[in-house]
């Protein structure tokens, strides 16, 4: 296989902004030649799916339950894991890079495990989290600021873009010298 495992997370309640967003990005990892790993249910993670499914990518969606059929109908693989929230460590830990498109709580989180984990983040819209200090937080205390930033300390851990382009352009960037 060609391409890396990007792990895309969102809300499943989402915007018409994030919608469109979300699926995109699932055209443009899956021309990439990129595997799309998301949480398989609706909003940010069934957008993602259908750009990905659409433009002939795979799809593995880590289900929060037991049922492999609560899954959106794009995904090429759905995977129960009757682990609810706790699903989220496993994205993260699956992924070459996650990309979040909007905020909720549970992406929230699985940023923060991203981030805690040494697995690059890259956001397009959704949370902007910062230090008492008031700068954006680097990689935590045993990771490397190269692994999480594409080679430059002086940037924060999580990559801030506008939109889909320019969150593929940042996974290209950080996918780079580890494809």
């Amino acid at each position: 296989m060609s391409g890396r495992h990007v792990g895309v997370v969102g809300p499943g309640e989402a915007s018409a902004v994030d919608l469109d967003v979300a699926e995109a990005l699932g055209a443009g990892l899956a021309a990439r030649g990129h595997v799309v790993l998301c949480g398989g249910l609706g909003g940010v993670m069934g957008a993602v799916s259908r750009g990905a499914h659409d433009a002939g990518g795979t799809v593995v969606g880590l289900l929060p339950g037991d049922d492999r059929a609560a899954g959106n109908r794009w995904l090429t693989v759905a995977l129960p894991t009757g682990l609810g929230e706790v699903r989220n460590a496993l994205l993260v830990r699956a992924s070459d890079v996650v990309v979040s498109v909007g905020g909720s709580w549970g992406t929230l989180s699985e940023v923060a495990l991203a981030v805690g984990t040494g697995v690059p983040v890259v956001a397009v819209g959704g949370w902007v989290v910062r230090a008492a200090d008031g700068h954006e937080p680097g990689p935590p205390p045993g990771v490397t600021a190269e692994r999480l930033t594409g080679g430059s300390s002086g940037r924060p851990a999580v990559h801030h873009v506008p939109d889909a382009r320019a969150a593929l352009e940042a996974v290209d960037d950080l996918l780079g010298g580890r494809r």
